[in-house]
């Protein structure tokens, strides 16, 4: 497995698996059968109601809790933010049956977002979250976040995949520290991904299937990728991206599928911050 060593020092594997929209009545096995593929580094969130699930996993496996790197995520705090992000995180904690996290991140740049974040580098000062970040945070977000704050986000979770590549976007991010991670590397087969004929035609010259392909485009460009499946085959095959090397020529074809824009949601959009800013989970 390959890595990447973040701005703590504290390393980090640049292939895992994630758990977004898993039923968490099978969220347990999948877990499981991608350990059992190797994936060490898990990523879930407060927000998928999976977390217990998760930990059940985790502790099941029997694999050495310094061998894993867990990631969970923050949803928007009432406030006090500050007091409720430390409730937040012990929940979380507590779900997945752990007295530490590798990485833990905001989920969502709105609410009081100082307040989180002041809470969140309490947490890592004190060894309860070994690295913090963000997800889906956008550069003015960002850098507003880096300039007026101590702790310089770890990481940035974001929407990242060949019809979004977020290239300028990683390089800003490169520039201050924070390693890039993808969200929805497969773009949820948006855009008919799985039967693109350029990442079709590419992965035939290497054996390889057009989710392989996506994977070793992203871990190639030093994004953390966190592929979803619950098919054990799928999860393996996922696994099973770092014995070829993309060329010059096909990155550079692969950049020509960039539409520049989001596939899913735009967190500028009025309606989407009022409806995300408002959701609040039950525990």
């Amino acid at each position: 497995m390959e890595t990447v060593t973040l701005n703590n020092g504290v390393t980090m594997p640049i292939l895992g698996f994630g758990v977004y929209q898993i039923p968490a009545d099978t969220t347990e096995r999948a877990v499981s059968d991608a350990l059992a593929a190797g994936y060490r580094l898990l990523d879930t969130a407060a927000a998928y109601g999976n977390e217990e699930a998760v930990g059940r996993a985790i502790k099941n496996s029997g694999i050495p809790r310094e061998e894993l790197f867990v990631t969970t995520k923050l949803w928007v705090q009432d406030a006090p933010a500050e007091d409720n992000t430390r409730r937040a995180f012990e929940t979380s904690l507590n779900k997945l049956g752990l007295d530490h996290l590798d990485l833990y991140l905001m989920h969502q740049p709105f609410g009081d977002v100082y307040g989180q974040w002041r809470a969140m580098e309490a947490l890592n000062r004190e060894g309860l979250a070994k690295a913090v970040g963000v997800a889906n945070f956008y550069p003015d977000r960002l850098i507003d976040l880096i300039v007026n704050n101590e702790v310089v986000p770890a990481v940035n979770q974001i929407e990242t995949h060949p019809f979004f590549q977020r290239a300028d976007y990683q390089d800003l991010m490169r520039e201050h520290g924070v390693q890039i991670q993808s969200w929805g590397g497969f773009a949820e087969g948006k855009n008919d991904l799985f039967t693109n004929p350029l990442l079709g035609e590419i992965g035939k010259e290497y054996g390889k299937s057009v989710a392989q392909v996506v994977l070793r485009w992203l871990t190639q460009r030093g994004v953390v990728a966190i592929p979803k499946s619950v098919n054990p085959g799928r999860m393996a095959e996922n696994f099973d991206v770092f014995d070829f090397e993309l060329t010059d020529e096909q990155m550079a074809r692969i950049a020509t599928l960039e539409t520049g824009s989001s596939l899913f949601f735009d967190h500028h959009d009025p309606e989407i911050v009022a409806g995300l800013a408002k959701r609040r989970l039950d525990a």
